[in-house]
């Protein structure tokens, strides 16, 4: 495969590459449709998908003798083009876009991960992060792998049962596998899925005119013009064929789902148990103006991720609405370095204030969350310098205090800001006249599901599946290695 000089795949979540914005693992598309151009909905899929990982991208498909696997480096866009779309031709596909949780960014990496079974072979992508993957690793044959990632040891494994279907040995398999799966994988003919049994990453079921798709969130399936049918239950596993979809539960369900997933990473056009992204992030910025009121003449995000809260906040409080502050999204996708006075001037290549609205107004800025604080600390420095008289931080999630092993490279605690410093101190530390976060009630009580059926862990420390702290971590088995 040719490689070539690509961008570095940054969005423009990433303001300050200091301090990094929370990742997800990645996203997951997979469709089973005779007739159709799986390859282009699978591409137009994880377009959709984008936001959940920029690493790299992969499609693999089937036209019912063999699985073709294209991957790279780089966004969806830079991976595929017309003509690589047109050499992936079948009735299936998975498809992939990665965030590294687990293993480097290098495209021996990348996914979908391909491996040879008893009757032929085997694709599988994964979103999410798996909590015993070393002990998983142990049940390989020696030498039968060297992976670097806990979906190469899933795939391994799936594979690697002789005289074992791929839906029994999946059925056997994923009620020892401990931590957050959301996957999709596929043989020659036939599409699978499944989640874990919390339900920790998002994963659902859309109908096509002339089959089905699997997806990680909602958007997907609008965007190539499936009706949205259901989501995947936890500890369920589904077979997708000629003879429909078959449903087999492999775990009981223990709902878990990310709590962080309303705040940040699900797009806001999603759809999650029922209710719209978009309307839990406005809610929230309501219950935050009625939790942190304080007078000032206007209300701005930072785009665009504050942007739905910043709404709320200003419909709850009366004060106007206003957009201070204009983001360049393409800055991130060049490879080419900035000069030492452009890098010196660091946020700005990504965000500019508009004077004439800022200067003399006491500011409300909403944000999303805060990790490392440098972000908000330049911000505040900005805003300042172009006439602001307050400024003011809002943000429309608790404070992050604990690191996430379920598919968020969240920094550790030492790194997280609030992991060590007080509201008070963070406040002091970013530059602001006040600030102030979302309560994680509030923001539980947004979303409309109960407290026991969320993940809060990297708001409260409450983990629902134990961790074992020596044998997790992004290169645990780079590291055995």
């Amino acid at each position: 495969m040719k490689h070539v000089l690509k961008g570095d795949g940054r969005l423009g979540h990433d303001l300050d590459p200091q301090d990094r914005a929370p990742q997800d693992a990645c996203g997951v598309f997979g469709v089973w449709a005779p007739g159709e151009d799986v390859s282009k909905l699978t591409y137009y899929g994880l377009y959709a998908l984008q936001h959940r990982g920029q690493e790299s991208a992969g499609i693999a498909v089937s036209e019912g003798s063999r699985i073709l696997v294209y991957k790279d480096m780089g966004l969806v866009a830079q991976v595929f083009d017309e003509s690589v779309l047109g050499t992936l031709r079948g009735h299936l596909a998975i498809g992939h876009c990665r965030y590294s949780t687990t293993g480097s960014s290098v495209w021996e990496n990348a996914q979908p991960t391909l491996s040879s079974s008893d009757g032929g072979g085997l694709a599988l992508a994964h979103n999410g992060n798996l909590i015993n993957t070393r002990e998983l690793m142990a049940r390989l044959p020696s030498g039968a792998t060297r992976a670097t990632t806990d979906t190469e040891v899933l795939t391994s494994l799936l594979a690697c049962d002789p005289g074992t279907s791929i839906e029994d040995a999946a059925a056997d398999l994923l009620p020892e596998v401990k931590g957050a799966y959301s996957l999709v994988f596929m043989n020659e003919k036939t599409l699978y899925a499944a989640r874990d049994p919390q339900g920790i990453r998002p994963l659902v079921l859309g109908r096509l005119d002339r089959g089905w798709v699997v997806a990680s969130e909602t958007a997907a399936l609008d965007i190539v013009g499936a009706v949205f049918t259901r989501e995947i239950e936890p500890g369920e596993l589904l077979t997708i064929d000629e003879l429909g979809v078959r449903s087999r539960r492999f775990a009981l369900a223990e709902p878990k789902g990310c709590l962080f997933e309303y705040v940040y990473l699900a797009r806001p056009d999603t759809t999650i148990a029922g209710r719209g992204v978009q309307a839990t992030r406005v809610e929230v910025g309501r219950r935050l103006a009625r939790e942190h009121s304080v007078e000032a003449d206007l209300v701005i995000p930072t785009p665009e991720s504050g942007t739905p809260a910043a709404i709320g906040y200003a419909q709850e409080s009366g004060i106007p609405y206003g957009q201070g502050l204009v983001k360049n999204s393409y800055v991130g996708r060049t490879f080419i370095q900035p000069s030492q006075t452009i890098r010196q001037l660091g946020i700005r290549l990504k965000l500019n204030p508009l004077r004439e609205v800022i200067a003399g107004k006491r500011l409300i800025v909403v944000d999303d969350s805060i990790v490392r604080g440098n972000t908000q600390r330049a911000i505040v420095k900005m805003l300042r310098e172009a006439g602001a008289t307050e400024v003011h931080v809002r943000i429309s999630s608790p404070p992050v205090s604990w690191p996430c092993f379920y598919g968020i490279d969240f920094a550790t605690k030492a790194e997280l800001i609030a992991g060590s410093l007080e509201v008070e101190q963070i406040r002091e530390s970013i530059g602001a006249d006040s600030l102030g976060f979302i309560s994680l009630d509030g923001l539980t009580e947004a979303t409309t599901l109960p407290a026991e059926r969320l993940c809060r862990a990297c708001f409260d420390g409450v983990y629902p599946i134990p961790i074992d702290h020596d044998n997790v971590g992004k290169f645990v088995l780079e590291a055995k290695a």
